[in-house]
Formats: structure tokens, sequence, C-alpha cells
């Protein structure tokens, strides 16, 4: 098996130079750089991973946490976060805390015992056992896809009010002035954002929305447009995409038809919703591009070259399908 002395050698540098390109990259020429890699891949070198923690305490790796893995939204966001960990070098160690505290604190526990590098959490709960640390300027910890100044740490997220008006907007176009809205926990900022930004669309437009909660699932979403269709809407908006899959079916349970009876517009844009019947109108979210950009901050703010700045949303944008029309 190669050993660092063998790359250097064979790339005519010496084993620091090794050693920084595959821990520092940053602080090397592109071209030594380049040369250094292009030698590790044609010898098939592998850096022994637990010695080199023990030199630096740098673990090369990174903590990624979801509520709930099998959301099929956070699929696509983890995608994106292990494409760029592995581009800075890093591995990426998943964690479901399937909303349970204890869980969150033993992935904690992990940041703390330096078992790990940083720790990005998809979710609106940071570990109460890292509250003091996130408290600290710098600390390795991002939050993707949820946004709260409470949490005092950076975050990758999209402007949840402005796209939550933009739906309600889309359907009040289509004369749709009976309009329900199923939305997620009381307790996720996500969902608080669009009911607010759905809020202000509606008032704008002298609307009053029908309002139920849901969880994010399918069940939630039949039982929530359940109630809605009893109501007497003929729009019905879901803050999630597999939610409005299940007010589809409710639609069809009822009898009726969308969106010839009812429209329904999701939210995330989940690779399922154009091959739905009908095809889904929803918020699309740039789920790969979050998981990336959480995992740049974070090796930013490990490197020490994060900048501080206000949160900037990324975009978002209304797609229109097949699952919204003209009221009739």
């Amino acid at each position: 098996m190669p050993t660092i002395i063998d790359v250097a050698m064979a790339a005519g540098v010496s084993t620091a130079t090794v050693s920084r390109v595959l821990s520092q990259p940053e602080r090397v020429l592109p071209q030594t750089r380049s040369r250094v890699l292009e030698t590790v891949e044609a010898l098939g070198y592998r850096p022994n991973v637990a010695a080199r923690t023990l030199r630096t305490l740098r673990a090369a790796k990174i903590l990624v946490t979801v509520p709930d893995i099998s959301n099929p939204f956070f699929a696509s966001v983890i995608r994106g976060a292990e494409e760029a960990a592995r581009d800075a070098g890093y591995g990426v160690v998943l964690g479901d805390t399937r909303h349970d505290p204890e869980i969150e604190d033993q992935y904690g526990a992990m940041l703390l015992q330096r078992e790990v590098d940083g720790l990005i959490f998809l979710g609106h709960h940071l570990p109460d056992s890292l509250r003091t640390m996130a408290a600290r300027d710098r600390a390795p910890i991002v939050n993707g896809c949820e946004y709260s100044a409470d949490l005092c740490v950076p975050s990758v997220h999209i402007d949840n009010a402005a796209a939550g008006a933009d739906a309600i907007n889309h359907l009040a176009g289509l004369g749709h002035r009976t309009i329900g809205v199923v939305t997620g926990p009381e307790v996720s900022p996500p969902s608080r954002d669009r009911l607010a930004g759905a809020r202000t669309a509606a008032k704008r437009r002298g609307l009053d929305l029908g309002i139920v909660r849901g969880d994010y699932s399918a069940r939630s979403g039949f039982d929530g447009a359940t109630r809605l269709i009893c109501a007497g809407v003929t729009a019905i908006f879901c803050f999630s995409d597999v939610m409005a899959m299940g007010a589809i079916g409710a639609v069809r349970a009822a009898g009726l038809s969308c969106p010839e009876h009812v429209s329904v517009v999701g939210f995330d844009d989940l690779p399922l919703a154009p091959f739905f019947q009908p095809a889904l109108t929803t918020i699309a979210q740039p789920k790969e591009l979050i998981g990336r950009r959480t995992v740049e901050l974070l090796v930013d703010l490990l490197r020490g070259t994060a900048q501080a700045a206000a949160p900037e949303p990324l975009p978002h944008e209304l797609v229109v399908r097949e699952s919204t029309g003209a009221v009739r």
C-alpha cells in the first residue's frame, strides 16, 4: 500500500505539501495541488484518517442530521451536501433524529467530543447540548432549510414568506376566492413563515383563508383537505408536496376531480411531482443547492474564512403544472 512518502517522491514535493493538499488545499498553489491530487489518484493512496485525527485534532467528517429521514425532501438536500463535502475533503456522517431531543443530544455529543468537525442540522431544533457552543462566534454549526434568529447560527434557506405569498397569488389569479391552507407543525419556522406570507397575500386581495394544521405527511394532507373540501373551498395550498398528494387523494375520495373542482398547490417540487396525476403545481426549492451551500458555509467556518453577513435567502420558483386551474 503506497505511503505519503511515495506520493511526495512521485509528485516531486515534500510530505508536508502532500499533507497540506489533503487537509488545507486552499493553502497550496493550484498547479501543485493538481499534481499532488493526480499522483494520489494514480497511486491509490488513502490517508490514515485515525492517525491524522490524532495529529491535527481534525476528524475530516461532517455530521448532517435530519428530523425525519423518511421525508423525500431531505434526500436531495443530503445529496448536495455530500457532493460538496467530498469536494472539500470531508466525509459525511448522517443522523436521523426522529424529532427526539435525546437522539439530538447524542449526535450533539459527537461534535463536543470532536468525533466530527462540524454539524449541519436540517430542521428547526438545535440540540440543547450545543446551545452554549452555538452562542460562540464562528461555531462550526450551520442550519439548513430553515432560519431562526434565536438559534444564533448561520442558515441556508429560501424566503418562505415570499413563497407562501406566491402560491396564494397564483390561486387568486385563477379566480379562486375560497382558498384553504394545510400548514406544517406550528413549531416549524418555515411553516410559520409560509403561513404569514399566505395571509399577507390573501389580505391584500380581500380573501379569508381556511386553515388547518398538518405535519407534512400524506395522511395529514388527506385529512386536512377533507375538512377544507367540506367547508367549500375551491383551492388548497399545502406546505409540502407529500401533503398535496394526500390532498388530491381527498379530492378524489369526495367524488371530485383536480383541478376541475378543487385546485391544489404543493411545496418542495419533489422528483415525483411532475409525474403525479395530475402533475403537481408547486413551489420549487433548490434542494441540492441548499445542501451544497450549507457545507460550503460550514467549511468556511472551519477554515476561518467565513464572512459575517445577514442571511441571504436562496431563490425559489412557482412551477405551474396541471393540478391548478381557473375556478369554475
